[in-house]
């Protein structure tokens, strides 16, 4: 059930009663409440509501990651993490009683410092930022709503998660609230003991969000992880934006199958783009690919490829219902298809030179953009959150925008990620992360991947552009199964992977300078050597 109510605002704030606003507009006339909603660049905070182990956590990192996936800045300032930077003790259910006058008052400060900061991020240049907080009282979102839309002059959205279900609630305490650092050496039923206890300190003071008393903000609430919601009175792009995402996301267990289509005939000549068959190599892999999902036993698996030949093709022996996507199709190379990246570099070298400066941004003349191919593949990926179990077959630049959304790669990193033909990867969403396993199917294929040039200048030579592109037709390296486990923290993505006898595995091969995940079936640097998880 879907409530969407519409109210009109009877309590404008007048811009003669604000105070200075943030950094970015010091310039500007001070818009008032009516102008600001009608301007459509406006920063937005969303800012979470809800009891402990509601999943507010879960749906702030993931939130967090589609918005920036789809090209709009945004970062989550968690209150907890600020918390727990503050009291290095092990802060107990007592601390969080309300009537603890000196615990509220330290928590209150780290929910202050954390809001200055978060509007601090969306004065300078950021678009979106996530309070993730509990928020369960009407005079903390009251002051939250005017010190952002009064001092700041940015919009605010609240999302109410609110769960009924013990079943839920306990299943997030064991799988999630367990591993936080609040816990760290804290026997298991002593935790969950303590953790229902803090709720119920919670639950003294917590006041939902009321569409009576509270009708001039605009909110979204979920009940019971999804099933059902009320949305009021949502204003502008992005509050629409995230609705949309909200009401499709759900946490059901499910794996999601992606490969690229085996080799074909233009791969073998290294020439880009088009509609060719598969080669001999390729049909084995189809062959290989089909025993390998046939072994899986997935229930309930669905198929879905491209309207490419090469894709159908290498689906075709899958025992499963299978879909064709448009959306799917490989990037229109424009001028650039059907040609080598050597007679790329020979007819148009400002072009290629382009495209190595920025890869991401760059648009094929007739063609498209990386940004232009995952504004396209924006339904496949709400349609992945609300599927089951679904095998992707799809192409090299449609798999590394997806796994660009999983893996959280950012616009520089994610046209280099390396996606070997032949491989299947096997991606699994759990709460805060995502584990990822490669399994190379071993049929032989030649590289399509070509790694950034250190020299991106239009006057250097072919052989400059090309670098070692033009001496490995065939993969350099074996394909190494390997099994990782990415982690979304508010201060970037962390990566643990082992290879298939649990060896904990170091990247040393990556050209990019970005410490993220870039040759994902390869060596991976496994972030904890740096960062503490």
């Amino acid at each position: 059930m879907i409530c969407i109510n519409y109210f009109s605002s009877h309590n404008l704030i007048s811009s003669s009663n604000q105070v200075e606003c943030s950094p970015s507009y010091r310039n500007i006339p001070m818009p008032s409440k009516a102008c600001r909603d009608r301007l459509v660049r406006t920063p937005t905070v969303i800012a979470m509501c809800g009891l402990p182990a509601r999943g507010k956590t879960y749906i702030s990192k993931k939130l967090a990651r589609y918005l920036q996936w789809i090209g709009i800045k945004t970062k989550v300032f968690n209150v907890g993490e600020y918390r727990r930077d503050t009291v290095k003790f092990y802060a107990d259910k007592d601390f969080f009683d309300p009537d603890n006058a000196e615990a509220v008052a330290v928590r209150n400060q780290c929910a202050q410092q954390a809001l200055e900061d978060m509007c601090s991020y969306l004065s300078d240049d950021g678009e979106v930022a996530i309070f993730d907080a509990t928020n369960t009282t009407r005079e903390r979102r009251r002051s939250i709503y005017e010190y952002c839309s009064q001092t700041f002059c940015f919009r605010v959205f609240f999302v109410e998660s609110i769960c009924d279900s013990s079943e839920i609630v306990n299943l997030n305490i064991r799988e999630v609230k367990l591993k936080s650092p609040d816990y760290k050496d804290v026997p298991q039923e002593e935790a969950v003991a303590d953790f229902l206890s803090r709720i119920q300190q919670y639950e003294k003071r917590y006041e939902t969000i009321d569409d009576t008393t509270e009708r001039n903000y605009s909110f979204i609430k979920i009940f019971n992880c999804g099933e059902r919601f009320l949305v009021h009175k949502i204003g502008g792009h992005i509050q629409s934006r995230v609705v949309y995402f909200l009401m499709n996301i759900h946490i059901l267990p499910r794996t999601i199958y992606l490969t690229r289509h085996g080799e074909s005939t233009l791969n073998q000549d290294l020439r880009i783009g088009g509609d060719s068959p598969l080669s001999a190599n390729g049909k084995l892999y189809g062959e290989a690919l089909a025993e390998y999902m046939g072994n899986e036993h997935i229930p309930d698996l669905i198929v879905w490829t491209s309207q490419m030949q090469r894709t159908i093709q290498t689906a075709a022996k899958i025992n499963a219902p299978k879909e064709q996507w448009k959306a799917l199709n490989e990037i229109n190379a424009g001028i650039c298809e059907g040609l080598t990246y050597m007679e790329i570099a020979e007819r148009f070298p400002d072009e290629l030179a382009a495209r190595d400066q920025s890869k991401f941004y760059y648009r094929y003349p007739g063609g498209e953009s990386y940004q232009d191919l995952v504004a396209r593949l924006e339904p496949v990926i709400m349609e992945l959150e609300r599927a089951e179990n679904v095998l992707v077959v799809c192409h090299q630049a449609v798999a590394r925008c997806i796994l660009g959304y999983f893996l959280n790669k950012d616009a520089d990193d994610l046209p280099y990620t390396k996606v070997p033909l032949h491989t299947v990867i096997k991606l699994t969403p759990m709460a805060y992360g995502c584990l990822m396993e490669c399994i190379p199917l071993h049929i032989n294929a030649v590289n399509t991947h070509r790694r950034k040039p250190k020299n991106c200048r239009p006057d250097r030579t072919a052989h400059e552009a090309l670098n070692d592109f033009l001496v490995t037709p065939l993969d350099p390296k074996p394909v190494l199964r390997t099994k990782s486990e990415i982690f979304y923290n508010s201060d970037g993505t962390r990566i643990k992977t082992t290879d298939v006898d649990g060896n904990r595995i170091q990247r040393n091969d990556s050209t990019s300078t970005d410490p993220g995940l870039n040759n994902i079936c390869s060596v991976i640097h496994d972030l904890q050597t740096t960062n503490g998880e």
